[in-house]
């Protein structure tokens, strides 16, 4: 890819797409109660960022310039649980709080419901091999 690609961004728009990414939930993703774990859905918002980005930008990303994106902080709050044999659509917004921090507004709805059952807020930011702090290359614009 060209060197545009990596180019920090300069300006901080609200994301106008909304990423959908379905999850399906299997025995093995619940706990004692039948609920599935908490800690999952963490694994289920960073497949869905994944996927809105792109395995192969990732990797290029990764590999061919040094650039890893990492965790800062999450905000998650639970208000239904989800159980085995659901569907879940992993919604998922962004916004850039800076160049060198975006906010993904993830949100896990089940079928025919009327409000989120877990909406988290994470902070994430790019660092390179050295493991320090850069500015997020443009992505999703």
């Amino acid at each position: 890819m060209d060197n545009e690609v990596s180019t920090p961004i300069t300006h901080y728009p609200l994301s106008i797409f909304m990423f959908h990414f379905l999850v399906q939930i299997y025995y093995e993703d619940t706990d004692h109660s039948g609920f599935v774990y908490h800690a999952n859905y963490l694994k289920y918002f960073e497949r869905a960022r994944e996927h809105a980005i792109g395995k192969e930008l990732l990797q290029h990303y990764w590999f061919d310039d040094g650039i890893g994106f990492v965790v800062y902080e999450v905000d998650m709050h639970f208000t239904a649980g989800a159980e085995f044999g659901d569907i879940l659509d992993i919604r998922s917004t962004y916004t850039w709080e800076s160049k060198y921090r975006i906010i993904w507004h993830q949100e896990v709805w089940q079928s025919e419901k009327v409000k989120a059952a877990v909406k988290a807020n994470i902070h994430m930011v790019c660092i390179d091999r050295n493991r320090k702090p850069i500015p997020i290359p443009r992505i999703l614009e």
